[in-house]
């Protein structure tokens, strides 16, 4: 392959404030990956983007790592086998860039596959079956994430996630309450997601009042790195807990070995642009399954690029699990895509296309 590689700044304009416990969300500056090849005309494109505050490849350097990538991996012989694609790419881009192997993971599995966006072929890219995912409600005032919590539930979604943690905790508990004396656990469950927030000495009680709304599941009550305060909280099953920063920056099959057996949580959740593509994605998933730990993927507010090849990764598993993959309409300047959402279910609609006019247009 005679390759031509580049990357386009785009920066994501939320339609609302997205308030989360590190702060409050305007925009997201996110990189497309562009893989031409000249020879065959064919076009990949992949997504670069690192949250703020996050990951672990949140560096103000990122435009020039991304630059050098592009020259190398234009010099790089390419298989067009899948799995060697991914094997080449973990060999050359550092683990401590997991955004950027993300990135071009995605890029050359669409190069590979024709460039149709169609990275994996299952039932959902195919538009045969729809992926279930919970609908988040994000922080804010009371009034606010009422709101959100009443639209959730007018567009037919039966989970909802609930990010706490930034307003007063008595105020999140009557929210909880709320929807509970309307909904009980068999028609609506309840996720919550403190993103740290909890201090490891106050979230025991939080957990026990937390429990009285029947919440199927908290994401990292506390800061991740307190491994033996975490394995106290999950030892004692108050609520099933779910990690998903206390993930980020673990590398080798070995050392997420270990942090798993220590802590032995109830569920992971797995973001590839936090963890390092699909390669290493699919190393959690299989550790988990074998210390018989639940798992679910969450986007981590790509655009639809990223999204959808998250999506189609998903749909590879044999999981009935709700997926955290609604965030395509977060955006004011999405990338059009058959991405869509009906009643709870992630779909792909095979009569929508593609528009990637403004990838092209990006600055």
């Amino acid at each position: 392959m005679a390759l031509k590689i580049q990357f386009k700044k785009h920066i994501l304009q939320f339609k609302f404030e997205a308030g989360t416990s590190r702060g409050t969300l305007k925009t997201k500056t996110t990189y497309f990956i562009i893989i031409h090849d000249t020879q065959t005309g064919i076009t990949g494109i992949g997504e670069c983007g690192p949250l703020k505050g996050l990951s672990i490849d949140d560096r103000d350097d990122m435009e020039e790592i991304l630059a050098d990538f592009c020259t190398e991996f234009e010099q790089t012989s390419w298989p067009i086998e899948k799995e060697e694609a991914l094997e080449i790419i973990a060999e050359k881009v550092p683990a401590e860039l997991p955004a950027v192997r993300f990135g071009f993971e995605t890029a050359f599995l669409d190069l590979i596959n024709g460039g149709k966006r169609l990275l994996f072929e299952n039932d959902f890219s195919l538009s045969k079956e729809s992926i279930p995912i919970n609908g988040l409600i994000w922080m804010g005032d009371k009034d606010f994430m009422s709101a959100q919590i009443e639209q959730k539930l007018e567009a037919g979604f039966d989970c909802l996630k609930m990010k706490i943690g930034a307003i007063d905790f008595e105020q999140e508990c009557k929210l909880l309450n709320h929807i509970r004396k309307n909904y009980s656990s068999n028609e609506i469950t309840l996720r919550v997601d403190a993103n740290g927030a909890f201090k490891a000495d106050e979230a025991t009680e939080r957990l026990k009042k937390l429990a009285a709304y029947d919440i199927h599941s908290i994401e990292q009550p506390i800061w991740p790195g307190q491994v033996e305060a975490m394995k106290v909280l999950c030892d004692r099953n108050i609520i099933p807990i779910a990690l998903d920063e206390e993930l980020i920056g673990v590398h080798g099959n070995e050392n997420k070995k270990i942090l798993l057996e220590n802590i032995r949580p109830q569920f992971i959740i797995l973001k590839p642009t936090l963890l390092g593509g699909f390669k290493e994605t699919r190393e959690w998933i299989h550790l988990a399954e074998a210390l018989n730990i639940g798992w679910w993927i969450t986007s981590a507010l790509e655009s639809n690029i990223g999204l959808n090849a998250i999506a189609q990764f998903t749909a590879q598993f044999n999981t009935n699990m709700l997926q955290g993959l609604g965030t395509g309409q977060l955006y004011h300047n999405n990338i059009p895509s058959p991405l869509i959402i009906e009643k709870g279910f992630l779909k792909y609609d095979e009569d929508a296309s593609w528009n990637t006019g403004l990838i092209f247009n990006s600055n």
